[in-house]
């Protein structure tokens, strides 16, 4: 069985609300009517009638909750909750009105501060600044979380290499240059999240264009600092680096690069030195070899709101409600 169907019958034994706040995107309501009918998760849609009626023609979504924040009931105590979560920083009710009418992602964060939904997804037509910044203010980060981070799960076909061609790759969609610190703190939440989700012990291979010193340069000592101090954070992790790509999945790479470590040649875990390099290498990964990327997904956050590519299909986001809906189930 696939991973993302595995991870659809997780979802299934225990359903979870899911908010998708893009009721102006068609692809929202093609995927609306794909979980509905695969009965992986109870949608909430938010939106006017009338755009809801309009983008959803044809398709079954008769199952989704359809809320409109002008007309919902629950709006005055949104509005009220946003007003007191945010007044250290001068929301007025007139601004929390405005905000929760206007910006359905901050109306969806609202439904889940109380307690009316599980998780959120979004990003099909919202930069990822758009989807995550509500998602800061008012879920805010779980307690002890050191860096809100994402991740891409990446299901390569007819692959032998990582966990039968499944990865997580980490950081693809938020930070742009991390310090060690930072890029530590991505690897040791990327290897919770691929145990979670996966259900198979991580090993984690910090990448750069060098193995264990074979060139010189600041951007290498730098992932070897972040890879020190990752295993200190996580002494219980598989966690080594520097390795290249090849040296981090091919077994016989990895046994000729660096013939004394536990990851390399088996990495499940691919943790990119910087936003560049984890964006282009998920979008070659997904293009080349036809691979399944849902993400990017977001870790550090209290309750699991979860980002799309704005180049996403109405397939990309069912199996990215899928895996929302199993995180809600593991933030219980």
């Amino acid at each position: 069985m696939a991973f993302i169907d595995k991870i659809k019958q997780q979802a299934k034994q225990n359903k979870k609300r899911i908010v998708l706040p893009e009721s102006m995107d068609r692809r929202t309501f093609e995927a609306t009517a794909e979980i509905l009918s695969e009965d992986i998760a109870d949608l909430i849609i938010i939106g006017s009638s009338e755009e809801i009626s309009k983008n959803s023609e044809g398709l079954d979504i008769s199952k989704a909750t359809l809320v409109d924040p002008q007309t919902n009931p629950k709006t005055a105590e949104y509005i009220d909750l946003l007003v007191e979560l945010r007044k250290a920083k001068g929301m007025t009710k007139e601004d929390a009105t405005k905000l929760l009418m206007t910006e359905y992602m901050f109306y969806a964060c609202m439904m889940v501060k109380a307690g009316d939904a599980d998780g959120v997804v979004s990003g099909a037509c919202h930069s990822t600044a758009n989807t995550l910044k509500p998602a800061l203010q008012i879920i805010k980060t779980k307690p002890g979380t050191k860096l809100v981070s994402a991740f891409f799960l990446m299901e390569v076909p007819d692959c032998e290499l990582g966990e039968n061609g499944t990865f997580v790759f980490g950081d693809c969609g938020l930070n742009q240059n991390p310090n060690p610190e930072e890029l530590a703190a991505i690897a040791v939440s990327s290897a919770e999240s691929f145990q979670a989700l996966v259900g198979v012990e991580p090993k984690v291979a910090m990448l750069s264009h060098s193995t264990k010193g074979s060139a010189k340069h600041a951007d290498i000592d730098k992932v070897a600092e972040a890879t020190r101090i990752a295993k200190e954070m996580a002494p219980e992790l598989n966690i080594d680096g520097e390795l290249q790509a090849d040296a981090a999945i091919v077994p016989s790479v990895g046994s000729s690069k660096a013939p004394d470590s536990k990851v390399a040649g088996q990495a499940n875990v691919l943790i990119f030195p910087d936003l560049d390099a984890g964006n282009i290498g998920y979008k070659l990964v997904q293009r080349l070899a036809k691979a399944e990327a849902y993400g990017p997904m977001c870790q550090g956050i209290a309750k699991p709101v979860n980002d799309l590519s704005r180049g996403c299909s109405a397939k990309d986001i069912v199996g990215v409600v899928a895996i929302t809906a199993v995180q809600a189930q593991m933030s219980e």
